[in-house]
């Protein structure tokens, strides 16, 4: 099988999509007798990294994302076929996919934000109001990353079953084997000795003005809360919610390397996540297999990934948060339960669950 696949995400700062395009790369590396993917850029600039398999390659052609999103707008011209030459799918990694001459297609839509949430994204999100449908209208076959999300595509869309397929996140076997941060670590970064820490885009649905005032509010009545630190791209919007953080409580160490990640994570006295929305929750299972505890708001996306080792919590009360900040002791499974519940989210079962996708996709075709 010849797939084109957007690989778009992969080009300067990864985020969320950019993750788990990588991750998906990865774990198609481990088959054996994986499919060969065309790695398909609508954009000018930037170079693909390294990427882990034999079976991959460029595709031949490029053309920018701002000129072929009018063209489509409008018209089934060009087809994906035109970038990659002929495949058998082309498979749009972040909520569209081109049109295609022969090809099936497929279309990962990690959320609905866009929909339920839509004074929380950013004006490129918008725009998924139309790019989903029109996806959708071309006969796409559709992966979401939780059954969350596959339940809400399902019943917004009024998709049938068969057209909807689920691709959980993996996780990266360097999670597992994450050491402790170093003293070097510790000072070039600014970490205090004992901290909690959120992991994420800074953007209004990661809730983070009522974590910085739980917290807050947690330093003020009880002893041993550690300080927060945020990590994590700057994001947009109103993040704070109209608090911003105060230096003496929280450090705002912005977007860390890969090298870093882990290590930071790992040295945590727990993850917060008090999102009010999520598809998924990377952050969520990257800290379970790096053995640490997890705080995590109380949806529907948490407690699929987290199962019974997280501690939920309602992500419209602080003072519940404040309390939960307070007995950090008292949250849920130990290092090896932890990793054992993370251990279940592989790219590899990623792969094999789009390869699946994909024949299914085709077979419609």
């Amino acid at each position: 099988m010849r797939v084109g696949l957007d690989a778009t995400p992969l080009l300067g700062q990864r985020s969320g999509v950019g993750r788990y395009v990588a991750g998906l790369l990865s774990g198609m590396g481990e088959l054996v007798d994986g499919p060969e993917l065309l790695l398909t850029l609508f954009s000018l600039r930037g170079q693909l990294p390294p990427t882990p398999g034999h079976q991959f390659s460029e595709a031949p052609r490029r053309l920018p994302a701002r000129l072929l999103r009018r063209t489509w707008a409008h018209s089934a011209l060009p087809p994906a076929e035109v970038l990659t030459g002929r495949i058998d799918v082309f498979h749009g990694t972040n909520f569209m996919t081109p049109p295609t001459a022969r090809a099936a297609s497929v279309v990962t839509v990690h959320d609905l934000a866009f929909l339920h949430h839509a004074d929380t994204v950013t004006g490129d999100a918008v725009h998924y109001r139309t790019l989903v449908p029109r996806a959708l209208s071309r006969g796409a076959h559709v992966i979401t990353v939780s059954r969350a999300v596959a339940e809400e595509v399902r019943d917004t869309y009024r998709l049938p079953a068969e057209r909807v397929s689920v691709a959980h996140h993996g996780v990266d076997p360097a999670w597992a084997a994450a050491a402790l941060p170093d003293a070097g670590t510790r000072e070039r970064l600014g970490l205090p000795p004992r901290y909690v820490l959120f992991a994420g885009n800074q953007e209004p649905r990661k809730n983070l003005g009522l974590l910085v005032r739980a917290h807050r509010d947690a330093r003020q009545s009880l002893e041993g809360v550690p300080p927060l630190v945020l990590v994590g791209p700057a994001g947009w919007g109103d993040r704070w919610q109209g608090t911003p953080p105060d230096p003496a409580d929280v450090v705002v160490l912005g977007y860390l390397s890969d090298d870093d990640l882990p290590s930071v994570v790992r040295g945590a006295s727990a993850l917060c996540m008090p999102s009010t929305y999520e598809g998924f929750g990377l952050p969520v299972v990257e800290a379970l297999a790096a053995g640490v505890p997890v705080l995590a708001s109380d949806i529907a996306a948490h407690r699929e990934v987290g199962g019974d080792q997280v501690q939920l919590v309602d992500p419209r009360d602080a003072s519940a948060w404040s309390r939960a900040l307070g007995e950090l002791d008292q949250a849920p499974g130990t290092p090896a339960t932890r990793r054992a519940w993370a251990s279940r989210y592989t790219w590899r079962e990623s792969a094999l669950a789009h390869l699946r996708a994909w024949e299914r996709a085709v077979e419609a075709r």
